[in-house]
This record gives structure tokens, C-alpha cells and sequence, in this order.
């Protein structure tokens, strides 16, 4: 294995913190009130197993970022602040949305947050992390509505929450309960962005109280598309009644929002950009290529655009309740309906190849390319190269959501027992419906390029090569209706004698799936309604409905979850977990794991995880480290849609983990570290790759944050930061040309300035050295360091000042 010298280091490190904190045990005497660092005294309430905990007190790893450690880590997306927290891996490169979410060496074989459950005030905003093209963070937005991020890894997450085994993100609103409010407007000095953020809440009698706010926003965006790619907002809100017992909350989202959807781009494997790409600022987006006449799910004409990028339009319902029953029992009940729906579009290079090459296998030899459009219209096509696009283009029609958990506490002295059920409703609705084009390699403003026949013969027509994707077998023209039906009655309880704490937690997860899906078939069509059949509409692809395939199938599992945790003193703690969990799988079955009788074997259903972690929490004086070593051995199936390539494979995972906090006078440092070391360790479908590192999993991800604080504001610098990777684990990774994703540190940096107790002033930037940090490439070898492979780096730096008023 690669990076030898960093698991010395790290394993050492551990170790040392772990022995100076028994030393420490022994003279370490101190109370803890008003000491600073990570706060081991919060109550932990995300995934909690029983009556409030301490996070000194438990088993379990848990983290919180506050508002303001966000805003020092100078955030564009959800997902950049998500890199913040211990563990997480976060590939937050494409824009706001469509990031890819793994933890603890879990890996992410295809998209999405496969492992991992991100929330919304205790409940999922979608059952399934990693539902093709609907990614759940597509559907979030962080704005100054948060109050905080709560983020659990592994542990009970296995058995209080469905498709949880690796954790939970919560995102946790403000309720108003603390009267008061800001309005922020936010603008872009270097790139085209505009926004506005604003909240209030705040009593309307002694036992009601209420928070309302949201942002909205419109611009270009951090990439030169050449067009308001970005234009959208959200507005929540939420009122709580107060009882003597309890109270009820009842809560509102609306979320109409559209920004651009960053795909790969063509970049050189040493990270360096293409001529005419910027690689920190360019974009295949272009203002020459907005309308794409296609067929819909039906089979009718459609007129599509490109600037729809990532649309998601959600408006959410929720309740919220809990009460004292008396005699020690409790009640708690959360309840969410959801209405979504949205859309994915964007250029995808199915291929970089030489321009002539291309256009004869296209058009025959002795083919030629002309602009199809932009200020060389008509005129020939003389570079290079030239990509070959396929347009990702999913109408997301529905993917309505209903949740309910309702749990019932008993408490008898220092034990607690919980009994729950939890049900959800998860319609899944989608349209592929994709087209291939030529364009120029170029990162602002490419045209598309038409092909031509020695003989005359056009086969494109302003830049549409093929209405589907033959270069992909015309896979991709199909349509989902599913519906999932999950039941999980789970219980749980928690003890305490002397300084030992033990709880342990099963559920049982069943689940329903029906519904249809359908590929696609070929045929002439007429696209641009001219009375005329050309070569390109001599065969185009239609979703074939009349072929539907049938879905009905059903699974269960079984999940646990037991830790223990010692509290040494009151500045040291120790504690071990051992947890079994499992995430079910869902559209990504279909086309290749569901046969024609509309049966899933269980095997393919659900993937398992198996977990053990061990810890400890030590803090002194200005001191705080929380360390954990853990081991997983996952189960997983999955499907590509860039690859079309199935998976069937299990992994091992180890590492260590360690979250850390240090102030001294007026300056605080915030520091995260994982170490992993991960492999295949079985591929039903491709037995040669045992043994390799899966993609994209880095041996040291970190991030450090530091800030200093002064009477009128505080001014910061986050730094984020990965080692190696390798590009892809479908070959033989000692082959010399493998392509290794180069590591790269990120910095970004904050300053506010408060003008009044009031009014302040914030500087913000983003990757503020411009990094080309690549996190995804679509290649797996490279011939030499110059090689235009294709890639999604984050972004290039983008700086923000804000204007902001507190009342």
C-alpha cells in the first residue's frame, strides 16, 4: 500500500494521545465547567440510543458544526461544508448538488451518499442516497436558517435510521426560541453571484414561538458558463407550542431553485488545463447549445434546455411532537410529507478523441466538420480535437417522499428502553432522455460542430449527431416508476452504573418495491419537423412503454448495534461499538438486476456492513482530541450510468480517525484527520481486481481550521486536504499507466469586520491559490502526464463580500 509513512505517523499519533491522556487521567482533576474545545457536554440527540447522553458519555461518534465554523470554512455548497466534518469524504465538485458522500473507507462505487443518510431535522429528505441523478443534496440547501450540523458516523446510526450503516448528517434548523434575526446580502467579486439570506423568529406568546427565513439568489455561477446558470431560492419555516409536558412543532420548505450541474471536463492527467480549458474556470456549458429537441417519457415531441442544470422544486410539510406521559414514559413523533420533483441536465464528453478520427467513424472516411454555430458559422473545422457530448438529460417527474418515526421511552432510574417504528413512502419517477452532440474542446463559449459525408451526406444537424447515444448502445432512453414501501420497528436501550454507559439497539427493516421501467427502441422520427426523414432521424430513441419490465419484490434484515463507553475522569473517556447494518438498493437495480418476472434476488437487495470501532475523548486546559480506530467489511451492489457497469463486491476498511480543538488566548484551531486503508476483497463480476484500492479513496483526507479573534470581528483559514488516490479499481493498478489522482490542499479564508454591534462586513474566499484538485476522472490509464483524459476538479477561487445586519 501506498503512503507508508503516514500510517506510521498517524498510528503514533494515536498512540501518544491515547497514553498522555492516562497519564493525564491520574493528575487531571479539574471541573469542566466553561472549558472551551470540542464540547463533550452537549447532549447528543441525532441517532441517539436512549434518554440524553453527554457526548463524554457515549459510545458513540458524533460530531457538531456550528454556523459560524461553517462560515470560516468559506462554503459554496453544502457539500464543501460537509468535507468539514471527521470522517467524511466529500467529492464537491459539481456545483451545488450532486456531490459523492463516503465514510470511513465505505466506498462510492457509482454517486451519491450511498451509506450515509443526510437529513433535515431528524428525518431523511429522500429514503435512498443514491437514487441515479436525484442525489439527496440536489434537494438541500444551507442557508442562515441552520442553527447547526449534527453528524454521527457508524454506531447506532446502523439501527435509528434506515440506510444508515456508515452515519447521518442532520441538518438542524433554528426554531426561534431565541428571539432575533439578520438579513445578509452576499456578492461576488470575481464571478457572477448574487444573494440574499434573511431569518427572524421569536416569541408570540409566553409558550409559542416561531423562525421563518430562507435565501435567494441568481447569477452565473464559479464556471464560465455564459448564461445565469444559478437562479433560485428557499423559504422555511416553523412555529413550536409549548406544553406542560411537551410541545408540538410544525415546520415548512419550499425549495424552487435552479443551478448549473458540473460534470467531468477534458483536463491533462497531471491536472494541468487543455489549451483554450481553464480547468478552474471553464465549463463544456455553453450559451451556443441551450434547446435540445427530444422526445419525452411518452413517446411526444419535447423542447428541452440545458440551462435547467440541477432544478429541484420541493414543498414539505412536517410535524414535530413530544411529551411527558408520566410514570417515566415519553413519546415522540416526527412526521414529513414531501412533494418533489426536479430535473438533471448537463454536457457530458463521452469522449475526447482527434477531430478527423471522430468524424469518420461517424461519417465514413474522407468526412468533414464545420461550425455548426457561434462566430464561425459555416466555416470549417480545423483543431485537434474534438468531444463527443452526451447530454444528461432526466426529468425527475416525481420523487414524493412520506416519513414517519414514532418512538415510546421508558425510563427506570439510570436505564432507558425505546421502542419505535418507522415507516416511509418513496415514489421514484424519472425520464432519461439523451442526445449526442459535437463540440469544440474549449472552456467558455464552444460551438457545436457539424459532420459531413465524403459524399455530402449530413449526419448531424447544428451539432446533434444522434438523437440518443449510440456511442453507449442507445442505453439510455428509459423510464422509472417505482414506489418503495419500508416498516422498520427498531428498540433500544441505554444504561449507566458507576462511569460505565451501555446501550445496544436492533431493528428490522422490511420493504416492498412495485412499479415499472422500460428502455429504449428505435425508430424514424421526424425531430425537427420538416417533413422530411434525414440520416440522423433514421433511427432515434424512443422509451419503449409497450415493453415495460414489472417490478414486485419484497426484502428484510436484521441490523445491531452494542457500545459501551468507560468515563475515566472527567476529562477522559474510552468507549468500543460493534454494529451490523445494511442499506437497501433501489433504481439502480433495474436494467440488469431485476428479471422479467419483476424479481430481485436478496442478495442484490440490500448491501450489509459490518463495523467495530474503538475511541477515546480527552481534553486539558486548552486541549480536546476525540480519536476513533474503526473496521468495516461492506457488502455492496451498484450501477453506473457513465460506465454502464454493474458492481458486485465486498471491501475491507481501517483506519483512525481524530477530531481535535486547541485555543490559545484569542486564536482557536479546529483540526480533522482520517487515515484509511481500504481494498476489495471479493468482485463477482471481475475477480482480478481483488486486491486493489477502490477509486477515489485516498489513504489521508484533513481538514484544519484556524481563527483568530479580536474585539470587532475574526478573520480565518480553512485548508482541506487529500493525499493520492487512484482514478479507477476496474484494472490492474500496478500497470505503470494507471492514473493516480494527484493529492492537493485547498485553502480558503474568511474575515469579518463588525461595524456596530449590528452591522458587519465579511470577506470570503474560496480556494484562494486557485488548486486544481481533481476528485473524479472517467479514465483509468494515462500514456503520459499530458494525456486529455476526462475529469471534475472543485472549482477555482471565487470571492465574496457580504453585507450583514443582526437585529
Amino acid at each position: 500500500m501506498k503512503h507508508t509513512t503516514y500510517k506510521k505517523l498517524i498510528l503514533s499519533t494515536l498512540a501518544m494521545a491515547i497514553c498522555s491522556s492516562l497519564n493525564a487521567a491520574e493528575t487531571t482533576k479539574t471541573k469542566v465547567e466553561n472549558k472551551k474545545g470540542i464540547d463533550f457536554e452537549r447532549i447528543v440527540v441525532t441517532g441517539a440510543t436512549g434518554k440524553g447522553t453527554t457526548v463524554m458519555a457515549s459510545s458513540v461518534s458524533v460530531s457538531t458544526i456550528s454556523a459560524d465554523q461553517i462560515e470560516v470554512a468559506a462554503p459554496r455548497s453544502s457539500a464543501e461544508a460537509f468535507r468539514n466534518i471527521p470522517g467524511v469524504r466529500a467529492e464537491a465538485s459539481g456545483g451545488d448538488g450532486n456531490a459523492n458522500l463516503a465514510v470511513r473507507g465505505l466506498p462510492v462505487a457509482a454517486g451519491g451518499a450511498k451509506f450515509m443518510q443526510i437529513q433535515e431535522d431528524g428525518l431523511p429528505i429522500l429514503q435512498f442516497g443514491d437514487i441515479a441523478f436525484g442525489n439527496t443534496d440536489i434537494f438541500l440547501r444551507i442557508d442562515s436558517t441552520m442553527a447547526s450540523i449534527d453528524a454521527i458516523r457508524g454506531g447506532s446510526a446502523s439501527t435509528l435510521a434506515t440506510n444508515a450503516p456508515g452515519g447521518i448528517i442532520n441538518i438542524v434548523s433554528k426554531n426561534g426560541k431565541s428571539e432575533g434575526g439578520s438579513v445578509a446580502t452576499t456578492i461576488g467579486l470575481d464571478y457572477d453571484s448574487t444573494r440574499t439570506d434573511f431569518e427572524f423568529g421569536g416569541d408570540i406568546n409566553d409558550s409559542t414561538y416561531f423562525h421563518f427565513g430562507g435565501f435567494y439568489r441568481q447569477g452565473e455561477g464559479v464556471r464560465d458558463t455564459g448564461y445565469t446558470g444559478n437562479k433560485g431560492g428557499q423559504i422555511k419555516a416553523n412555529i413550536t407550542k409549548e406544553f406542560n409536558a411537551g410541545y408540538v412543532r410544525l415546520y415548512f420548505k419550499h425549495l424552487d431553485d435552479t443551478t448549473t450541474a458540473y460534470l467531468p471536463m477534458p483536463v491533462y492527467a497531471d491536472g494541468s488545463s487543455v489549451e483554450g480549458f481553464d480547468a478552474s474556470t471553464g465549463t463544456p456549458h455553453t450559451p451556443y447549445h441551450t434547446s435540445m429537441i427530444t422526445t419525452d417519457g411518452a413517446g411526444n415531441g419535447r423542447l428541452a434546455d440545458m440551462r435547467n442544470g440541477m432544478s429541484p422544486k420541493v414543498d414539505s410539510l412536517g410535524f414535530e411532537a413530544a411529551f411527558d406521559l408520566g410514570n417515566d414514559w415519553s413519546v415522540e413523533n416526527r412526521m414529513r410529507i414531501s412533494r418533489t420533483k426536479g430535473s438533471f441536465t448537463g454536457p457530458f464528453p463521452e469522449s475526447i478523441q482527434g477531430s478527423q478520427g471522430l468524424a469518420d467513424s461517424i461519417a465514413g472516411a474522407g468526412a468533414t466538420l464545420t461550425y455548426a454555430n457561434g462566430p464561425q458559422a459555416g466555416n470549417a473545422y480545423t483543431a485537434d480535437n474534438l468531444m463527443r457530448i452526451h447530454s444528461f438529460d432526466v426529468e425527475m417527474t416525481n420523487l414524493d417522499f412520506m416519513v414517519n418515526d414514532f418512538k415510546l421511552t421508558k425510563t427506570m432510574n439510570d436505564t432507558s428502553f425505546i421502542f419505535g417504528l418507522y415507516n416511509s413512502s418513496q415514489t421514484i419517477q424519472q425520464s432519461w432522455l439523451w442526445n449526442a452532440y459535437l463540440y469544440e474542446v474549449k472552456g467558455q463559449d464552444a460551438a457545436l460542430v457539424d459532420v459531413t459525408a465524403a459524399d455530402g451526406t449530413e449526419f448531424s444537424d447544428n451539432g446533434v449527431i444522434a438523437y440518443g447515444v449510440p456511442a453507449w448502445g442507445n442505453c439510455c432512453t428509459r423510464n422509472y416508476d417505482l414506489q418503495y414501501e419500508v416498516s422498520a420497528p427498531y428498540a433500544a436501550f441505554s444504561t449507566s452504573f458507576d462511569n460505565i454507559n451501555v446501550d445496544g439497539s436492533v431493528r428490522f427493516d422490511s420493504g416492498t418495491a412495485t412499479g415499472t421501467f422500460a428502455g429504449a427502441a428505435q425508430s424514424s422520427v421526424d425531430m425537427n419537423g420538416d417533413g422530411s426523414i434525414h440520416q440522423i432521424e433514421t433511427s432515434i430513441s424512443n422509451v419503449n412503454n409497450a415493453d415495460a419490465n414489472n417490478v414486485n419484490y419484497d426484502w428484510s434484515y436484521v441490523s445491531y448495534s452494542l457500545g459501551a463507553n468507560i468515563q475515566i475522569n472527567d476529562d477522559l473517556a474510552a468507549f468500543g461499538r460493534i454494529s451490523k447494518g445494511a442499506t437497501a438498493n433501489a433504481d439502480r437495480l433495474a436494467f440488469g438486476k431485476i428479471d422479467a418476472a419483476g424479481v430481485a434476488k436478496d442478495e442484490d437487495i440490500y448491501d450489509e456492513v459490518e463495523q467495530l470501532e474503538l475511541g477515546v475523548k480527552f481534553r486539558q486546559d486548552n486541549l480536546s482530541v476525540f480519536a476513533t480506530a474503526f473496521f468495516a467489511q461492506t457488502q455492496e451492489q451498484n450501477f453506473e450510468a457513465t460506465s454502464q457497469r454493474f458492481f458486485d463486491r465486498e471491501y475491507e476498511s481501517k483506519g483512525i480517525e481524530i477530531e481535535s480543538t486547541y485555543y490559545v488566548g484569542n486564536f482557536d484551531v479546529r483540526a480533522n484527520l482520517t487515515w484509511t486503508d481500504s481494498e476489495i476483497t471479493k468482485d463477482v463480476v471481475n475477480p482480478s481486481v481483488v486486491g486493489n484500492t477502490p477509486r477515489r479513496q485516498a489513504d489521508v483526507v484533513y481538514s484544519i481550521t484556524g481563527r483568530y479573534n479580536f474585539n470587532e470581528g475574526s478573520a480565518g483559514v480553512n485548508v482541506i486536504g487529500t493525499t493520492d488516490s487512484f482514478a479507477q479499481d476496474n484494472f490492474d493498478q500496478t500497470d505503470p499507466n494507471a492514473l493516480i489522482l494527484d493529492g492537493y490542499v485547498q485553502v480558503n479564508a474568511f474575515a469579518q469586520y463588525r461595524l456596530s454591534d449590528a452591522f458587519s462586513v465579511s470577506l470570503n474566499i474560496n480556494n484562494v491559490f486557485e488548486t486544481v484538485g481533481i476528485t473524479e476522472a472517467e479514465d483509468a490509464t494515462a500514456a503520459s502526464a499530458k494525456t486529455i483524459i476526462r475529469a471534475r476538479s472543485i472549482q477555482g477561487r471565487s470571492t465574496t463580500l457580504s453585507l450583514k445586519y443582526d437585529f
